[in-house]
C-alpha cells in the first residue's frame, strides 16, 4: 500500500492552486462560458474540463508508473522541467501588457454538449495541464514509499480537486468578479502580480528538492 507523505499532498495542492489561479485555456473559456451563457452553461463546460483531468490522470500514470520504475533518475530531469516550467508561467502570469482573463468578448450559445466536448477538449489540449500531469505531480512520487501508480492517482486526485473546486468558484462568480474588475483595474494587476510570484517561489522550491525528497522544502 502507497503511502503519501503529508508534505507530497501540501506540495501538489498549493501547485495546483497557483496554476488553477493563474490566466490559461481552461479559465479564459470558463469565464466566457459563464458570463456570456450564465451559470448553468459555465457548469457544463467545467464537467468537460473534469473529464479531460480524468484523461490525463489515468493516461499518464499508467505510463510513468512503468518508466520510474525502471529509470529513477528521470525524476530529477521531470524535477528541473517542472520549476522551468513553472517559472514561465509566472512570468507569463507578471509580465506587461497581458489581457485580463476577466476581459472577455461575446460568443455565440452552444448547446450543453457543444459546451460539454468544447471544456473537455480545451483541457486536453491545455499546455499548462499535459506539463503538470507529465513534469510536476510525478516529481511527488517517493519510490521508497510504495506503489508508484497509486501515488500518482492519489495525488493527482488531490489536483482534481484542487482546480474542479476552484473553477467552480470562478464560474459561479465570474459575472459580478468581471465587473467589480472592470471598475477597478489597479486590484487586476496586484491579483496577477501575487499569482505570479506565488508560481515563481514554488518554482524555486522544487528546482531546490531532491529527487529523493523533493517535497521537504513545500512544507
Amino acid at each position: 500500500m502507497a503511502m503519501i507523505e503529508q508534505s507530497a499532498l501540501l506540495g501538489v495542492v498549493s501547485i495546483a492552486l497557483g496554476m488553477v489561479l493563474s490566466p490559461g485555456p481552461n479559465m479564459m473559456y470558463l469565464v466566457s462560458r459563464s458570463i456570456s451563457q450564465g451559470r448553468r452553461a459555465g457548469i457544463i463546460s467545467l464537467g468537460g474540463v473534469a473529464a479531460g483531468f480524468l484523461v490525463y490522470l489515468v493516461g499518464a500514470n499508467l505510463g510513468l508508473a512503468v518508466l520510474f520504475a525502471a529509470v529513477p533518475e528521470l525524476l530529477t530531469v521531470i524535477r528541473i522541467a517542472g520549476a522551468c516550467y513553472l517559472l514561465w508561467l509566472a512570468w507569463k502570469t507578471i509580465k506587461p501588457g497581458g489581457v485580463s482573463v476577466f476581459t472577455v468578448q461575446d460568443v455565440p450559445a452552444d448547446s450543453p454538449r457543444r459546451l460539454f466536448t468544447m471544456g473537455l477538449l480545451t483541457n486536453l489540449l491545455n499546455p499548462k495541464i499535459a506539463i503538470l500531469y507529465v513534469a510536476i505531480i510525478p516529481q511527488f512520487v517517493d519510490l521508497a514509499k510504495g506503489d508508484v501508480l497509486l501515488q500518482g492517482i492519489i495525488l493527482g486526485g488531490f489536483q482534481i480537486m484542487v482546480a474542479v473546486s476552484v473553477n467552480l468558484s470562478i464560474v459561479l462568480a465570474a459575472g459580478a468578479v468581471a465587473g467589480f474588475l472592470a471598475r477597478r483595474p489597479s486590484w487586476l494587476r496586484t491579483q496577477r502580480i501575487t499569482m505570479g510570484s506565488l508560481l515563481g517561489v514554488l518554482a524555486v522550491m522544487l528546482a531546490l528538492g531532491t529527487s529523493g525528497n523533493v517535497t521537504t522544502p513545500l512544507t
